[in-house]
């Protein structure tokens, strides 16, 4: 499978603290792949150290030329980042929020505005609704869609599920996977329910302490006892 995104020996920092220690990581083209660890294992700091949010060392490519650090640039190139915590406009309309989501494109964005109205229906029909007024679910989903409209090659995942209903967190990967099946958009997600993530995922990663642990495919690390015994439970 031809690499889409490739992090090689990724340090980053926030200040004088040092969070990621040498990360390295692919991401085929039309490949979804999970990471895992604790809270504080550095999942969150390796999708900022691809969109160029903090300070970073080591190389980042995506498309087999470097990423820069600087997060237009990197929207500009086909990633989309939802972030943890919906990251929605909260003043501005549903509509306002989705065709924000598109601020790097120059043609039409009705196509994708159809797409995410296939996906959410509910979107359209509360296109004049304050974001700020939805349940943490449509937020939620409302930032999942604003990615979409960017029509990304790359999308970066933050906590997809978290405090969440689990319908609504069925909704969002049942979405996923159709982006990703439909449409062939690779998926870097990182999520604290391992197992909702290597349901979804072919591969996935294991960080701990800002370096890769464990890394291999969903079946690979479902079986690893330590990876049973610290995320899965059993």
């Amino acid at each position: 499978m031809t690499a889409l995104l490739e992090l090689n020996d990724v340090d980053a920092r926030y200040g004088p603290v040092r969070a990621l220690h040498g990360v390295s990581l692919t991401v085929g083209e039309g490949e979804v792949v999970a990471l895992l660890g604790a809270n504080g294992a550095g999942k969150t700091t390796t999708l900022r150290s691809v969109s160029g949010m903090v300070r970073r060392g080591g190389t980042v490519a995506f498309a087999g030329r470097p990423l820069p650090a600087a997060p237009e640039r990197v929207a500009r190139a086909g990633v989309a980042h939802v972030p943890e915590g919906r990251g929605t406009f909260a003043e501005l309309t549903v509509r306002e929020n989705l065709r924000l989501g598109a601020y790097t494109r120059r043609d039409s964005t009705r196509a994708e505005e159809e797409r995410v109205h296939e996906f959410f229906p509910w979107l359209d029909e509360r296109a004049n609704q304050q974001a700020g007024t939805l349940s943490g679910g449509e937020q939620q989903m409302l930032a999942f869609a604003r990615a979409l409209m960017q029509r990304p090659r790359l999308l970066l995942l933050d906590e997809p599920s978290l405090g969440l209903a689990p319908r609504v967190v069925r909704e969002l990967f049942r979405v996923m996977r159709r982006v990703n099946e439909e449409d062939g958009v690779a998926v870097l997600v990182v999520e604290q329910n391992a197992a909702a993530a290597l349901g979804a995922a072919a591969r996935a990663y294991v960080l701990e302490a800002g370096r890769v642990a464990v890394e291999g495919t969903s079946d690979e690390l479902r079986e690893n006892e330590s990876v049973r015994r610290s995320y899965l439970g059993y």
